[in-house]
């Protein structure tokens, strides 16, 4: 089984391993078309006033701009499911769990970055910055992705099954080609989005502690403070309704 997961916000800074190179990232034949959004991404780093980057970043204080700076070929990096420290990643929790659980994780979940597109979670990526949405020189990445990505993401997923965990944002990264397993959590009867966050990392730990291979496996496990209230069949998609508490 594929698990779709969004990208966080927040990052943390540094890393061990050197930096990002064509063997980096999944997908490497396509390496060079990532570049295109790269080159445009340092390119607005290196000339933009305070204002660009400020849209860029999503930042208040200028003093921050520097952390972003350091060219990608000198920036050292780290694993992408490392590299975000989200809601979702405090609850995953990913430092804590077994080195086998932590290949699961590495080999089986996609996370779509807002700039480097779609990337195995043990995929090794620089500290960046970019806000959800924002245009880089009028490119929107969300599009370029979807463009030229689409075809060797139903290719590395084939027949297996996907579980989609990320916001709604992402979807214009990518359209599974058959229906996704996704999931709604309610609380008091309405749905949530701090806990859905919280939730979506808690559900990725349990599958990695399962090793699921399939959405019968993945019916089969409890998680700790869900209850299914509801499974909802259409033709875009399964979800299950989620009841928290």
């Amino acid at each position: 089984m594929i698990i779709l997961f969004a990208p966080s916000e927040g990052k943390r800074s540094g890393g061990e391993y050197p930096s990002m190179n064509n063997t980096s990232l999944v997908f490497p034949q396509l390496y060079t078309k990532r570049l295109e959004v790269i080159s445009k991404y340092e390119e607005a780093v290196d000339t933009g006033d305070y204002f660009a980057l400020n849209e860029l970043f999503g930042l208040k204080d200028e003093n921050e701009f520097v952390r972003y700076k350091i060219p990608f070929d000198k920036a050292p990096t780290m694993k992408a499911i490392e590299r975000y420290d989200g809601v979702a990643y405090d609850y995953l929790a990913y430092p804590e769990l077994s080195p086998l659980e932590q290949a699961y994780l590495d080999r089986n979940v996609i996370i779509f970055s807002n700039l480097f597109g779609p990337i195995r979670a043990g995929d090794f990526i620089p500290d960046y910055k970019l806000k959800q949405g924002s245009a880089i020189d009028s490119m929107a990445p969300e599009k370029f992705y979807k463009k030229h990505f689409t075809d060797p993401l139903n290719e590395l997923i084939g027949e297996q099954e996907v579980l989609d965990l990320r916001a709604g944002f992402y979807d214009k990264f990518y359209t599974c080609s058959r229906p996704p397993l996704t999931l709604k959590f309610l609380k008091e009867g309405k749905v949530v989005s701090h806990w859905a966050k919280a939730y979506r990392g808690v559900v990725l730990k349990a599958i990695a502690k399962n090793k699921v291979s399939s959405f019968n496996d993945f019916m089969g496990i409890k998680i700790d403070g869900l209850s299914i209230s509801e499974i909802i069949k259409t033709e875009k998609k399964n979800e299950i309704v989620y009841t928290i508490g």
